[in-house]
């Protein structure tokens, strides 16, 4: 069994902002695959549903970025989830808009709601940072994550998260570099 968590916060205010693509890819993902409805449980939204015959949990922390940690582990201790099978979709900074790159453990490299969970958990979970670019400057980072995408994000954001969906089976079964290749070759801009 998997745990896929998107990172994002709560509230129809921030929906469409770029600190909650993980919300948005994981939303692409249930209805991609007919997850069930989703309901309130650990302190998050919750849904259910199958990838590769394999059950899959699906979790969106409502609990604002800062405390994401809390939502995951109570989901993760009440399915007696080891660590390798807590998959977090969350926004990168460091990577340019549409890019997506997928590790297993490492550091937060700033992201609070990475941050979170780590502290919650520990941190040797699966990782799919998905590029949302830098505004260029770290004094700009806060008002540019919490901002709306752009109209010219719409290039490559839909692409992104209908890939992201399409592929993630590929994670689930445990090969990852599979996965960013193929998200990669269907996410090619035509020049």
């Amino acid at each position: 069994m998997r745990l896929l968590v998107g990172l994002g916060n709560p509230g129809p205010e921030h929906a469409k902002q770029r600190h909650n693509i993980g919300f948005l890819a994981l939303d692409r993902i249930a209805e991609r695959h007919g997850f069930g409805p989703w309901g309130k449980r650990f302190q998050g939204l919750f849904a259910e549903g199958r990838l590769n015959g394999e059950k899959v949990l699906a979790l969106k922390p409502q609990t604002f970025m800062n405390r994401s940690g809390d939502s995951v582990q109570q989901a993760a201790h009440f399915y007696k989830l080891q660590l390798d099978d807590v998959i977090v979709l969350y926004d990168e900074l460091d990577l340019v808009p549409g890019k997506v790159r997928v590790k297993r453990g490492g550091g937060a490299a700033g992201h609070n709601g990475i941050r979170s969970i780590d502290g919650a958990m520990g941190g040797d979970f699966w990782r799919v940072r998905l590029g949302i670019g830098h505004p260029g400057h770290k004094d700009r980072v806060t008002g540019y994550v919490l901002q709306n995408f752009a109209k010219v994000d719409q290039d490559w954001l839909p692409p992104l998260l209908d890939a992201v969906a399409d592929e993630i089976g590929l994670l689930v079964a445990d090969r990852p570099e599979d996965f960013m290749n193929r998200v990669a070759l269907l996410t090619q801009r035509q020049e």
